[in-house]
């Protein structure tokens, strides 16, 4: 069955039946506005689209897949904030040939992500159109913690990383030749698993910047840079490429280190802490802030790609 066969409050109610409230709504779908519950009395807000033929192929992906995607990159915002997530709205624009049971397996991957914080889809809305589109606006409680930006690195911090980096853009390049192994890697970029408790965790212990590496490592590490006027350094010797990626690397003629520093789809989160800081578990220490300006690698620009730009 098309959603054009079940209608827009037949698409709605499918959809619907596969949401659960999470410990923050006072108030979930069927109503003019949702109502979720702000403890802080500040909400994060983030918003991210994503475009079929630009962010995902259903020829790689399936309903829930893309579901799963689409929550990612906007509760990592909020983590990245040091926030833990407790909304999101979805709006789906979708032909209207598009199968009812797909929209059913998108709606069931975002709230599963959801899940995984403490969150849930509270609401959104539905429309025609010729291109498959998901928007996805998250929410977040900063809990009484100042927010982290992207301004406040000092010379001197360490630059640490967490979750995982460069998984997600090798499963990429590898769908992209046409293959659907290691699955290892496919999987990566079809799910990404973000370390949302790595961001409440980072501003407890004094992070100073944070990011959520949605486009590239270096490239994100470079609104960090701009934004605090300092100079970044990332160091290739903290990172260990896994069997799986240097494989697939050396198959398909790349270099692992172009997926881990140009790649962002893991949806890992970078942070600047004071030196000496003690990091939480799961933050590795990955380079060093320092008096200039730009991102670096070993000391040294980098020439290859430094991550995603929509526009291009």
């Amino acid at each position: 069955m098309s959603i054009a066969e079940a209608g827009e409050f037949g698409l709605i109610a499918r959809v619907v039946a596969r949401l659960e409230n999470g410990p923050a709504t006072l108030l979930g779908p069927g109503d003019d506005s949702a109502v979720v519950a702000a403890p802080d009395g500040r909400v994060v807000a983030s918003t991210d689209v994503l475009v079929e033929g630009r962010h995902f192929r259903r020829d790689w992906s399936s309903g829930a897949d893309v579901g799963h995607r689409a929550a990612a990159a906007n509760l990592a915002d909020i983590a990245a904030m040091g926030a833990v997530p407790t909304a999101l709205l979805v709006g789906l624009c979708a032909p209207v040939d598009l199968e009812l049971s797909w929209a059913e397996e998108l709606a069931g991957g975002l709230s599963d992500e959801a899940a995984l914080t403490g969150a849930s889809v509270v609401g959104g809305d539905t429309s025609a159109s010729p291109t498959l589109t998901i928007a996805v606006t998250a929410l977040g409680d900063l809990g009484g913690r100042a927010p982290v930006l992207r301004s406040g690195a000092q010379p001197g911090d360490v630059i640490a990383l967490a979750g995982r980096i460069g998984h997600a853009a090798a499963g990429y390049t590898v769908l992209s030749r046409g293959f659907r192994t290691p699955k290892a890697l496919v999987e990566a970029y079809r799910r990404p698993e973000v370390p949302y408790g790595a961001g409440p965790a980072a501003s407890q212990a004094g992070a100073t910047a944070m990011i959520d590496v949605s486009d590239g490592l270096l490239q994100d590490l470079g609104h960090i840079a701009r934004a605090s006027v300092v100079g970044v350094d990332v160091h290739t010797d903290a990172f260990e490429v896994s069997g799986q990626m240097r494989d697939a690397a050396a198959a398909l003629g790349v270099d692992p280190l172009q997926w881990i520093l140009g790649g962002g789809d893991d949806h890992a989160l970078a942070a600047t802490f004071p030196p000496g800081a003690a990091l939480p578990e799961g933050w590795q220490v990955i380079g060093k802030v320092h008096e200039s300006t730009g991102v670096t690698v070993d000391g040294r620009p980098w020439g290859g790609p430094a991550g995603w730009d929509h526009f291009r």
